[in-house]
């Protein structure tokens, strides 16, 4: 069995998609651990990537949020007391908009900027005079280990491309039973239909024959140029709250105000208790018009990132980084003081008028 102080990376997942392509990008795999807490109901995998300790583990099946998210998170800090740093891998819905071309299958990485920890929790229980989104709370950053790294693989990447799209071929040809459901869909089906167009609810026909593909439906997008990375990786803002995004209009005004790139569920309950850094494949675009085909590929092909990140990082460095226990600790004996200097974020909320029926399930 596993000596549970030998683990330096915790890696948590939502779902089943995303917990499976985690595992598939471990080089190597471990027996369980020899003991955890007998109050800690997660289920957990080790492994190893590279030179690193990893433990992945996944939200209870039908569970999502964030309140969720942090208690997974707890329970694998009690249990793996020497992780240091802390990834959220998975998928998201992303926002296209002029400024960022993000489509299907796209990579966005929670990166701060303009004020902002990488993080904005919104919270659609607010009532906002003007309808306008609004700061109530602020987000842990990730460590400066992580972003540091993220870095050094954004300047990897434009220097000499990246190899994502492989990577995850490899891992279909290596586990032939994944291909079915988390191979690269075709790109027909990425359609961005626009704000206005709404997928009915009752129905379970698909997008193609419930919205047709009317170019007044949907907006135009030229294919990339084979010199331009594709799948692209989004440095930015992520959204996350306890709702799934699915209404359009909703998704661009926040996108408006604050620069949003991809909308979550999850990561909000973590940043102050798990700092980390969030990496999602986009599936959808936090519309009506979800559907899971892309999801299996957007696992993968984040999971195939954070590979590649945890490649920048020497464990050497890892072993000089506090625990995530004592950055939490810390934290909590500064009071967020350092704010300006180190906790930025936020958390906001918005007049949604009438919203209902917009919100469901991954």
């Amino acid at each position: 069995m596993s000596n549970p102080e030998d683990y330096t990376i915790g890696w948590i997942c939502a779902i089943t998609a995303e917990y499976v392509a985690a595992q598939a990008f471990l080089d190597e795999k471990h027996d369980g651990p020899a003991y955890v807490s007998p109050h800690n109901k997660n289920d957990y995998t080790l492994g190893r990537i590279w030179k690193h300790n990893v433990v992945i583990s996944v939200l209870p099946m039908g569970e999502y949020g964030t309140s969720s998210a942090a208690r997974v998170a707890e329970n694998m800090m009690h249990s793996f007391p020497n992780i240091r740093i802390g990834l959220m891998v998975g998928i998201g819905g992303g926002v296209p908009s002029q400024k960022h071309d993000i489509r299907l299958g796209d990579i966005v990485v929670s990166i701060p900027g303009n004020g902002q920890s990488g993080v904005l929790q919104y919270d659609f229980g607010k009532t906002i005079q003007g309808q306008r989104f609004q700061t109530t709370g602020f987000l842990d950053q990730p460590p400066t280990i992580l972003r540091a790294a993220v870095n050094g693989l954004k300047a990897q990447y434009e220097g000499e491309g990246h190899q994502l799209d492989e990577a995850v071929n490899q891992i279909l040809r290596n586990k032939p039973r994944l291909r079915k459901k988390y191979q690269r869909p075709d790109l027909n089906s990425d359609r961005l239909y626009r704000s206005q167009i709404v997928h009915p609810t009752d129905s379970e026909l698909s997008c193609a024959l419930n919205c047709g593909d009317d170019p007044s439906c949907i907006i135009s997008r030229s294919p990339r140029a084979e010199d331009d990375d594709n799948p692209a990786i989004h440095y930015g803002l992520i959204a996350s709250a306890n709702q799934l995004m699915k209404d359009a209009l909703l998704r661009d005004r926040l996108a408006a105000q604050a620069d949003v790139l991809c909308f979550e569920m999850e990561a909000a309950g973590l940043m102050n208790h798990f700092p980390c850094l969030v990496i999602r494949g986009i599936c959808d675009y936090a519309d009506s018009h979800k559907n899971k085909n892309w999801q299996g590929y957007a696992a993968l092909v984040a999971a195939a990132y954070a590979k590649d990140l945890l490649h920048r990082i020497v464990p050497q460095q890892v072993e000089k980084v506090a625990t995530i226990a004592e950055m939490v600790k810390d934290g909590d004996q500064h009071n967020h003081i350092t704010f300006g200097n180190q906790n930025y974020g936020s958390q906001v909320g918005v007049n949604n008028g009438s919203i209902s029926g917009t919100f469901g399930t991954k």
